[in-house]
């Protein structure tokens, strides 16, 4: 319950300072989302920030070249004929 007042807290003070598009609203709440997600994680002590920080850009780098790995292997595939 409390979590839940703090964003309509942001998300009402948001409205009052005139954020009325779409696009700016969404960055704020992904900004928010992403500030509290931080706080909890620190709190739990699992990482340092900079170990944080170390592992997010491992995962974002293991991300791409994922990415660029999956077309490789759809080219690859054969089909097979049916008798």
């Amino acid at each position: 319950m409390k979590n839940s007042k703090f964003v309509f807290d942001k998300i009402t003070k948001l409205l009052e300072q005139g954020l009325i598009s779409s696009r700016d609203l969404s960055n704020e709440l992904l900004t928010i989302l992403r500030s509290k997600r931080d706080e909890i994680v620190f709190k739990m002590r699992l990482t340092s920030k900079d170990e944080f920080e170390v592992l997010s850009k491992r995962v974002e780098n293991l991300e791409k070249k994922f990415q660029k790995l999956q077309p490789q292997q759809k080219k690859k595939t054969k089909q097979v004929k049916k008798s």
